[in-house]
């Protein structure tokens, strides 16, 4: 039921604990029992063993930054940045996700309006947090104010760690559909053309539209840096994205999150409005619209209203076509078989591709029931 968010190993006195990443790709705590001391700090501050409470939003936004360049290179409306540009006039300090240099996701801050560009656009894997729960806490304690932003559980995480209110922080989540294996990852990468290095990675291209979003790899040449491709599929096309979305690779902790439902005690919470076009037509040009949950007073009095274009809309709308929101994921029945062949099967994409097939038994009952339902409603 580990979540992956690190909590435990930053708040080990001993600093006894390491976190090491298993057969599948994912990074679990481990103790070094000769140096425990069995004060179960580690325990107390886990937020998947002290889940909190849920809570519904006080206001529900259907927003988007007011600039449409930084709203087109964002994934939806523009939201995070909005915020974060907020935090950094007034001194501010902002926490997010971008690429290492093997592009995999990693926890860092920024300072600078400029540093917000690497945190932009969505990163659909588990970040490695570092120390950011502790640097959080150095910099609210020398009086800054800090926006921490991450997945459910991670901000959780964050406020388990700290274990007290802190007025200058601002903890903004998103609706997670769960974080996939980064050895997938790694193992997608390795396979799009081999020799040849990553250059940039856009999950969300909306050049086809915010709703028929691209998935962008660009590779350079191992002999000549100017020669540079670019592999480019719709979402519903690419592979890694495919697997991603039929749940194939997530972690195991993600088919049961208990940070799920405003269990993770964020201020604020974003997302896509999807269903948009149904909810607020007019509002819908296809580059994309933010969906914000305003959760708590802090994250209400902190949203720049003056600086966004939002319109107020309700939590049952938004819920209705973002079953994200509270649902949990399903587990594919040959996710084991899959991470089983992972290491044996030198194309990841077409090990990927084959555990997505359907088998005849499932088509036969899918079309059945279908057959009854008909029927029925006749």
């Amino acid at each position: 039921m580990c979540c992956g968010c690190a909590a435990c190993k930053q708040r080990c006195p001993q600093q006894c604990i390491t976190l090491t990443e298993d057969d599948e790709g994912f990074l679990y705590p481990h103790v070094d029992s000769d140096r425990c001391i069995d004060c179960k700090l580690c325990e107390r501050v886990c937020p998947f063993l002290q889940p909190r409470k849920g809570q519904k939003p006080l206001h529900v936004y259907a927003a988007m930054h007011k600039d449409e360049i930084i709203r087109m290179q964002s994934s939806s409306g523009g939201i995070f940045t909005l915020l974060s540009e907020h935090v950094i006039a007034r001194g501010g300090v902002v926490f997010g996700v971008r690429f290492d240099e093997q592009w995999e996701a990693v926890h860092d801050y920024t300072e600078k309006i400029e540093g917000l560009v690497a945190f932009r656009g969505s990163k659909y894997m588990q970040s490695r947090i570092g120390n950011a729960y502790e640097e959080v806490k150095q910099f609210l304690k020398e009086g800054r104010e800090v926006l921490f932003s991450g997945t459910p559980c991670q901000v959780a995480g964050l406020k388990h760690f700290l274990g007290k209110r802190y007025e200058g922080l601002l903890t903004v989540d998103l609706v997670c559909h769960g974080v996939p294996s980064p050895k997938v990852w790694r193992k997608y990468l390795h396979g799009l053309k081999p020799q040849w290095t990553v250059a940039n990675v856009q999950f969300r291209d909306k050049r086809l539209g915010w709703k028929r979003f691209c998935v962008n790899i660009q590779l350079c040449s191992p002999t000549d840096k100017s020669d540079i491709i670019t592999v480019s599929h719709p979402f519903h096309e690419d592979i890694f994205m495919r697997g991603f979305l039929s749940n194939l690779y997530l972690r195991p902790s993600c088919y049961e999150c208990r940070a799920k439902k405003g269990k993770s005690g964020s201020d604020i919470t974003i997302a896509d409005y999807w269903g948009i076009e149904n909810v607020l037509p007019e509002r819908d040009d296809d580059k994309g619209m933010g969906l914000v949950f305003l959760n708590t007073e802090q994250g209400y009095k902190s949203f720049p209203h003056s600086l966004s274009l939002y319109t107020e809309t309700t939590y049952e709308d938004a819920v209705k076509y973002n079953g994200g929101i509270n649902e949990n994921i399903r587990t594919l029945h040959n996710r084991k078989r899959f991470f089983s062949e992972l290491d044996k099967q030198c194309d990841t994409e077409r090990l990927i591709s084959e555990h997505l097939k359907v088998p005849l038994y499932k088509k036969v009952i899918s079309r059945a029931k279908k057959m009854i339902l008909k029927y029925i409603s006749v």
